[in-house]
């Protein structure tokens, strides 16, 4: 038996003071407060123990869908319009519902080659079929629509995630919801004003800056009355944002602006709070180069023409073009600071694709977090203790050695949870407690396999050879086996399930290391100070 535990014994020295400092840190304060502010800076605190907004959200896809097919008629007809082929109406008929299907009437048979041929280069992702009375369906491939609402969904997750990144929430949980279709569910942790979040949340903060043709109109009828009843060309009536001009008792507001777009949020290089030119909040934008260009090229054909700022499909404000625009402008209006603050955020992270319904919310006060903290830490201790007193009862000195094993367990398991950043849940807490019993477990195969190998006549050092070389195969195999387990919670669960399982893994490794070197390292040096001969109490 190798008697130099020298280098062993230092192994064991390191890793205690590493996952001591995993768990405090350099603590500012060695009072007991200050260790504690230490541990929860760098042990998070999941939802159901610190409070939090809980919300289950519906990303309404078809509102992905209906985009996407705005964008086909308008490619469609500018298409048709250069390949002089005529059409009575191009439509669709069901926007809410079949969002995807485009009813093209009116092409005449001579030309309905031309036309399927158009289709086929410029829109690959549809498919064109004939209809009655010299009609063509245009409608989005099933694969294609499944994979745009599929990418709705995910792109939602990217910019809720962004945007809840910039509000400083620690360790938020923001992912596909596996127990509906196109659902997100969001965790926040310590929010104190849930009701901004929600806002931020579901804003679109979809930008365009589009042509305005007319306005401004006290109504919709108004409008159309004085444009003979119908609106100009590739146009759309779009109601202003109240007070836009500063005047909230001006009653609402129309304007005509063109369908299409110069610029939109995807041109958007960045924004950020500013000021106007009369010293009030604003949110000056820059746009990236490609979309610098398309606004110069916009702006320097409109000179003396209107432009409109538009949001979230409300117009925010309405300038002459003085001059040619390249890559910056101001969004000004009756701002207040947060909402200035607000604004640029949402307008960094990117719009949403589609818009937010939402299914479920609830809050979890703090002093319920308290209290499952309580209650659970009070369940871990008093079974630690319970394990650590029986322990020693049955296994007498040798339960040292346990116990000992043990504590160490639970610092290097903290340890890893403060490394890692790891969130403690309530269920955590659980798979604590459980990896102290998978501890216990450990013990207790090397010590009764000890047991039998000194009741058949071995001497103390061959039994502990003998112990832990027999059990060593049967702890690696449990572990195996329930760390595999436990990955599988982690990938598909959600919060809490993950939770358990992140302690439970950590825990598990941290036992590998503990039951069977560490515990074995007591044991040697317990072996190496007594006689020969001399019995091992166990």
């Amino acid at each position: 038996m190798n008697k130099n535990l020298t280098w062993k014994w230092a192994v064991i020295a390191a890793t205690l003071l590493l996952f001591l400092f995993g768990i405090f840190g350099i603590p500012k304060d060695w009072t007991g407060k200050g260790l504690l502010a230490s541990i929860t800076d760098r042990i998070h605190l999941g939802l159901d123990l610190r409070g939090g907004t809980h919300l289950i959200l519906q990303v309404q896809v078809n509102d992905a869908v209906n985009v996407d097919s705005d964008n086909a008629i308008a490619r469609l007809r500018e298409d048709l319009r250069t390949k002089k082929i005529n059409y009575a109406d191009m439509t669709k008929p069901d926007p809410v519902n079949h969002a995807e299907l485009i009813v093209v009437k009116g092409v005449t048979p001579d030309q309905s080659s031309d036309f399927k041929t158009i289709v086929s280069d410029r829109l690959p992702d549809y498919d064109v079929t004939s209809g009655a009375e010299n009609s063509f369906n245009v409608a989005m491939k099933a694969t294609n629509l499944s994979e745009l609402k599929k990418r709705a969904v995910e792109q939602a997750i990217e910019t809720i995630r962004n945007r809840i990144d910039q509000l400083g929430v620690s360790e938020p949980v923001i992912q596909e919801h596996s127990l509906g279709s196109y659902q997100i569910l969001v965790q926040l942790p310590g929010v104190d004003d849930p009701a901004r979040v929600k806002e931020i949340i579901q804003s679109t903060a979809m930008l365009e800056i589009k042509q305005s043709r007319g306005g401004p109109y006290s109504s919709e009828q108004q409008a159309l009355q004085e444009n003979g009843g119908v609106l100009p060309p590739d146009s759309v009536l779009m109601p202003a944002k109240a007070g836009m001009r500063g005047d909230r008792e001006a009653g609402e507001q129309w304007y005509i602006i063109s369908r299409a777009a110069a610029v939109s949020g995807r041109d958007l290089r960045t924004a950020e709070p500013s000021r106007d030119e009369n010293g009030q909040p604003a949110v000056r934008f820059i746009l990236t180069g490609d979309g610098g260009r398309k606004f110069y090229s916009f702006t320097s054909a409109h000179v003396g023409d209107y432009l409109a700022v538009v949001l979230d499909n409300k117009v925010q404000e309405v300038a002459v073009i003085k001059e040619a625009i390249r890559d910056t402008g101001i969004i000004n209006g009756r701002f207040t600071e947060q909402q200035v603050t607000d604004l640029a955020m949402t307008l960094r992270s990117g719009a949403l694709p589609a818009g937010i319904k939402y299914l479920e919310e609830r809050t979890v006060g703090p002093s319920l977090g308290a209290d499952s903290i309580k209650s659970g830490v009070r369940a871990a201790v008093a079974g630690m203790l319970a394990v650590l007193i029986f322990m020693l009862v049955y296994y007498r000195w040798a339960g040292v050695n346990a116990d000992v094993a043990l504590i160490l367990n639970l610092i290097i398991l903290l340890g890893f949870m403060g490394f890692f950043g790891a969130v403690l849940t309530l269920p955590g807490i659980a798979g604590v407690i459980l990896t102290v019993g998978m501890g216990v477990d450990s013990n207790v195969l090397i010590f009764e396999r000890i047991r039998e190998e000194l009741r058949n006549g071995k001497t103390p050092p061959s039994a502990v050879e003998q112990g832990f070389s027999h059990a060593w195969v049967t702890i690696v195999d449990t572990h195996v086996t329930t760390i595999v387990s436990a990955a599988i919670l982690f990938i598909f669960g959600t919060g809490p399930v993950k939770g358990f399982a992140t302690t439970l893994v950590f825990g598990l490794a941290a036992n590998l290391f503990t039951a069977v070197f560490v515990s074995r390292v007591i044991f040697d040096w317990i072996l190496g100070r007594k006689q020969r001969g001399e019995a091992l109490s166990i």
